[in-house]
């Protein structure tokens, strides 16, 4: 783990995982934190509980929309996004069939080896300036 846990909450949830989940979590929880550092108009990311998992929010800039790190409902360790955005499908779009996509809200990993982190930055780059396009394109 590269980033110290915003709280102790947070750090329970992590360390309930069995230990495969766990290890999967913690590194897409590094890949956002590495993402923020290189993304400047994101600010500083918060990382706090919404329904119970670790989520990631921009409230410095305002500028992303919440990813979330949790378990999936047919196994795996997925990150979600909020269902209303184009997050996830501009993701599945951009790297179609290439990982496991839950409809508009989540990217699942079954295996450690799922998770390709050259291609998550994309997804959490845009999670993280989501606010900002949008802003973009309806002045436009």
């Amino acid at each position: 783990m590269k980033y110290p846990f915003a709280s102790d909450k947070v750090a329970s949830v992590f360390a309930a995982f069995a230990k495969t989940e766990r290890d999967m979590a913690l590194s897409l929880r590094d890949l956002i934190f590495d993402v923020a550092q290189t993304t400047p108009e994101a600010g500083e990311v918060e990382e706090t509980l919404k329904w119970g998992q670790p989520s990631y929010l921009t409230p410095e800039t305002k500028s992303g929309s919440t990813l979330r790190i949790g378990l999936a409902k047919g196994g795996g360790v997925a990150i979600f996004a909020h269902c209303g955005t184009d997050i996830i499908s501009t993701y599945a779009a951009t790297f179609d069939k290439m990982d496991q996509i839950e409809g508009n809200r989540a990217v699942v990993f079954q295996r450690a080896n799922d998770i390709v982190p050259e291609r998550l930055r994309f997804l959490v780059h845009h999670g993280l300036t989501y606010r900002l396009r949008k802003a973009t394109s309806a002045s436009a």
